[in-house]
């Protein structure tokens, strides 16, 4: 479908190209992060928050380093709060702790609940599905430990974006099957589908900053053959079955590859009867979440995913 971008968005996504930035593609794996976490300065000021702790979480293969947000004014009952367990984008292969650091003090303080931040196994090093296995221990270890955290284990929400909103997808479904409860989901762009067959994926529109190859290029790293993509896990959008899933909050924009995988998972999951709140921001590009210093609409976009996890009682 013809996307016609904001003026602020357009004007951000002429200054990456114009930087003159090499393709992720071109890169290797340790080049490409090293880019994307200089890519940080349209990262809004961060609010301020209680505070932020390293902790580690036991996971499949070893530690897994996370890290644990707590904002001003946090909600709270019986001593207990809820916990939104943040897993970051970036293909599988790139992002980490620093990447989403200001996403996870902007969800914290919007929700008013506290943040764990997940730092997963990354591809080619770690290939499928390595960064499943560590999203679902850790919602786990969450789980039992969640007196010890002062986190309300009935109120406990997984999220991310791109990548991280795949992983949360695939440990909503896991859960319903062996647990532990989860109260809500929020999918941010999620990636649904590997098959990449849906009409955004070759739309010329929607290849901006997340562009057609470089979704390859990520698929090329992540998965272990053409094989893998048939799997739920790697494609929650292969089960059959959405009922019963928890609550979710499904983000999408116009320019964005994975645009109209994640408006007709959204449509799934409410034919499947799971409350559904879907947004669009048909002006925006994908990864534009982050950039809330040049974009007020990613502002606008956090604020809603505040408060619909503050509905979320």
């Amino acid at each position: 479908m013809p996307v016609t971008l904001d003026p602020d968005a357009a004007a951000v996504l002429n200054a990456f190209r114009e930087a003159g930035r090499p393709p992720y593609e071109t890169l290797s794996p340790v080049e490409a992060r090293q880019m994307y976490l200089a890519g940080r300065v349209a990262n809004p000021e961060p609010p301020t928050i209680a505070s932020v702790k390293s902790i580690t979480i036991t996971g499949p293969a070893g530690p897994i380093p996370a890290r644990l947000y707590t904002p001003l004014k946090l909600r709270q009952a019986d001593g207990l709060s809820p916990c939104l367990v943040f897993f970051h984008g970036g293909g599988w292969v790139i992002g980490d702790l620093d990447s989403h650091d200001v996403v996870c003090r902007t969800l914290a303080d919007e929700g008013q609940l506290m943040v764990i931040s997940v730092d997963y196994r990354l591809a080619p090093e770690h290939r499928f599905p390595a960064a499943v296995d560590d999203a679902i221990a850790a919602t786990e270890w969450v789980s039992k430990n969640a007196l010890s955290l002062g986190i309300d284990a009935a109120r406990l929400f997984v999220g991310g974006d791109s990548a991280g909103g795949n992983l949360a997808a695939v440990v909503a479904i896991n859960a319903r099957e062996a647990g532990p409860k989860i109260a809500g989901q929020v999918l941010i762009y999620p990636a649904t589908d590997f098959a990449m067959t849906h009409p955004s994926h070759s739309e010329p529109e929607t290849s901006a900053l997340l562009t057609h190859s470089v979704i390859r290029w990520f698929s090329d790293h992540y998965l272990n053959g053409a094989a893998g993509a048939d799997d739920w896990r790697a494609s929650p959008a292969r089960m059959q079955n959405l009922s019963g899933l928890p609550p979710a909050f499904v983000l999408t924009a116009g320019a964005d590859p994975l645009r109209d995988e994640g408006e007709e998972f959204a449509k799934r999951l409410g034919n499947a009867s799971v409350p559904v709140v879907y947004r669009t921001y048909p002006g925006q590009f994908h990864g534009f979440i982050t950039m809330g210093k040049l974009l007020p609409k990613a502002n606008d976009a956090m604020g809603e995913i505040g408060n619909w996890l503050k509905a979320m009682e």
